[in-house]
């Protein structure tokens, strides 16, 4: 991120009538694992074990959703991993197909970014697929120009 509060960045929008965003629990990591799975399937997320899931919940936010007399269901699912105070992932961005485009995706990095403030943290990573998405978000390139993000593939990618 160039900026602490990005000029693109838009105030937080409202989202849909009984829907929520809240700190994750360990207990929440079955719905979590649900959730990702059709993103995992398809190649958009890694996979992820449940203890990793657990693991991410200490600084990972679930959306929920509740009405007309259903039960309450995680609809979305994001979190950062911390690696130093200059250094933070957001990680595991998913937000089920119904909800998509409603504000739901845009809370949860909006929580995930005010923990990262609050932890002091000076820089969010975020490798994603979804560029114009992180970018409305406040995320770019940190030196477009000079530094570029490159990997070596140690591992295949499992599907669940």
């Amino acid at each position: 991120m160039n900026q602490v509060d990005p000029p693109n960045r838009h105030s937080p929008e409202a989202l849909p009538v009984g829907t929520s965003i809240r700190q994750a629990l360990p207990s929440d990591a079955d719905a979590i694992h649900v959730l990702m799975r059709p993103f995992v399937m398809r190649r958009l997320l890694l996979s992820r074990t449940e203890a990793e899931i657990i693991e991410l919940t200490r600084h990972g936010f679930v959306a929920v959703a509740s009405g007309n007399n259903q039960a309450v269901q995680i609809v979305g699912f994001s979190a950062i991993e911390v690696y130093s105070t200059k250094l933070a992932e957001l990680q595991c961005l998913a937000v089920h197909p119904h909800f998509q485009g409603s504000g739901v995706g845009r809370a949860l990095v909006e929580h995930c970014v005010e923990r990262a403030k609050a932890l002091k943290v000076m820089e969010i990573l975020a490798i994603s697929s979804s560029e114009a998405f992180l970018k409305n978000c406040g995320f770019d390139y940190a030196l477009p120009d000079q530094k570029k993000a490159l990997f070596c593939n140690l591992r295949s990618r499992s599907h669940d």
